[in-house]
């Protein structure tokens, strides 16, 4: 079986408050990834992108939000989260 492109698995990072504060106290980042990936492929995926050891990854499905058009209700597709947590002496410079 191949192996999907690394870009392909891991979308980009997700910034807000809360993973900024994750990321410098914790050594936790958050990343919105493909929807199919497994933690596998997430770990694997992290470590040769960003040249770190991963530690743990956790994942979360979110739920599409639903909006109204004049045609009736419609729905914004699920997407997955993924929170990995790095070797303590690893770090990410995403800014």
């Amino acid at each position: 079986m191949t192996t999907p492109h690394l870009h392909s698995i891991v979308k980009r990072p997700l910034i807000t408050e809360k993973s900024a504060y994750e990321g410098n106290e914790r050594a936790h980042y958050t990343f919105v990834v493909d929807v199919r990936a497994t933690k596998t492929q997430i770990k694997t995926a992290i470590a040769d992108l960003y040249k770190v050891r991963v530690a743990n990854v956790r994942t979360q499905v979110r739920k599409g939000k639903a909006y109204r058009t004049k045609y009736g209700e419609e729905h914004a597709g699920d997407w997955k989260k993924a929170i990995v947590q790095l070797h303590p002496e690893d770090k990410i410079e995403l800014f």
